[in-house]
């Protein structure tokens, strides 16, 4: 029992993220999402449409990965996202202030860039294991389950 509470934490940890925080802030801050999209989307309305689809991606593949059903998936859809998010709106090389020393918002946009990556890597982990042969296994059967919460002696009831 011990070990299917450390799987459900460490899984909670990994999406706290998105679900709930994320998923959250655009629901109650909708306007100010649409706004933050909208320098990288090329109508309102864009801004809008990825503002919703973001929230489903948060919601969903976060519940897909806390449930273990099709999590594999899940892990590299929102892998994909933290990697998409970090290009629309992490972008520090375009920040003027951008240095390695002294104050510069650049640089704090820079380790937000570095955090959307390693969250994605934390994703691929779940995805794919520790090794070649789980990537395999993965485009082989990527709707398979990982069985997170299937203990040594058996599925747990």
């Amino acid at each position: 029992m011990p070990a299917v509470l450390v799987t459900f934490a460490v899984r909670c940890l990994l999406i706290a993220l998105f679900l709930p925080f994320s998923a959250l802030d655009k629901v109650l801050n909708f306007k100010g999402a649409v706004a933050q999209a909208s320098q990288a989307a090329s109508s309102r309305t864009l801004a809008g449409t990825l503002i919703a689809g973001g929230f489903c991606i948060e919601v969903f593949m976060s519940l897909a990965i806390l449930t273990g059903v099709a999590d594999r998936l899940a892990a590299v859809v929102l892998a994909g996202y933290c990697l998409v998010t970090a290009l629309l709106w992490k972008q520090f090389w375009r920040r003027p202030d951008f240095r390695l020393k002294g104050k510069s918002d650049g640089r704090e946009v820079f380790w937000d860039f570095l955090k959307n990556l390693a969250v994605a890597g934390g994703f691929l982990l779940l995805a794919f294991g520790t090794n070649a042969s789980g990537f395999e296994r993965f485009l082989r059967h990527p709707l398979a389950s990982s069985h997170p919460y299937q203990t040594v002696q058996g599925v747990l009831q």
